[in-house]
């Protein structure tokens, strides 16, 4: 998996001719350390989140696995961790559930952070460039704001649509007129801290398995069963416009329609608990991307 980082991230920034030989890659590979640190530093702490908050209620827990994927936007599929044993009552479930998202999501934020500092200035968008966008979510359309002081990417011509009603089409749906403009250049820390943030975004979705629907579940208990026809019918749609959607959609139909019950279903939440699964599920909202590549 590291091996493969390296090499996303030497590509992420290689310019020059193709590289042909195994030599070639070989050379590339020292150059993605910054890539592979960061990100590598993002999932560590995602699944030592879960890791650690298994092992402090006493629950056996594997250690992470890391998923490597050459060729891919992020050399990687992730990293999971096992339980050997059921949740003993609710407050365990949310507490190994939302310590994953949550420690990732408080390193992703200010690696994203520094790597959009790091990024600027902004570039010129090639004119008639049709691909090549990552997608956006409230979050990073704000730390992108907080930044460079404009809504990115910004376009040359918004084609007599209002500016507002063109990036909000952009940011829901991917649809990006290509007639020049400007954005930010992502260099590899960012990627890093993108990806962290699509991951967050992605484990927080409130269903079946993943970290969301444990939150969702020790909220509402079986009454959380009712949001997944609504949840599928928005990843469907969303299909239309990333097909990646269909997959999750067909994965959360098929492995997300049972939640992880815990042995005791009488302990009920306390607030601190309560507040922290409403969390969860705020800073879903917050960094889920509608679009996640265009």
């Amino acid at each position: 998996t590291l091996l493969a980082m390296l090499l996303t991230g030497a590509l992420q920034d290689y310019t020059g001719a193709a590289p042909s030989t195994l030599a070639d890659y070989l050379r590339l590979l020292p150059t993605g350390w910054p890539f592979a640190a960061s990100l590598l530093a993002i999932l560590l702490a995602h699944e030592f989140g879960h890791y650690i908050a298994a092992r402090r209620s006493g629950t056996a827990v594997t250690l992470p696995y890391f998923l490597p994927l050459p060729g891919s936007p992020f050399g990687t599929l992730g990293a999971f961790i096992q339980l050997k044993a059921p949740p003993t009552n609710r407050r365990v479930l949310l507490d190994i559930g939302i310590a994953g998202p949550l420690a990732g999501f408080v390193v992703a934020v200010p690696v994203l952070l520094y790597g959009l500092i790091t990024s600027a200035p902004l570039h010129s968008i090639p004119a008639g460039q049709t691909s090549g966008f990552e997608g956006n979510s409230i979050l990073y359309v704000l730390m992108k704001y907080a930044v460079f002081g404009r809504l990115l990417p910004e376009p040359a011509s918004t084609g007599g649509l209002p500016a507002l009603l063109f990036m909000l089409r952009f940011y829901l749906f991917g649809i990006f007129t290509p007639a020049g403009g400007r954005d930010v250049f992502l260099n590899q820390v960012a990627w890093a801290g993108w990806a962290g943030l699509l991951v967050t975004g992605l484990n927080l979705i409130p269903a079946g398995q993943l970290d969301g629907g444990h939150a969702l579940y020790v909220l509402f208990g079986a009454r959380a069963r009712r949001l997944l026809p609504f949840i599928l019918i928005v990843l469907l749609g969303l299909g239309f416009f990333w097909q990646g959607w269909l997959l999750w959609a067909a994965l959360i139909y098929f492995l997300g329609r049972t939640h992880a019950e815990p042995l005791d279903q009488i302990t009920e939440l306390d607030t601190p608990r309560r507040l922290l699964a409403i969390a969860a599920l705020i800073v879903f909202v917050l960094v889920i991307t509608p679009v996640p590549l265009t």
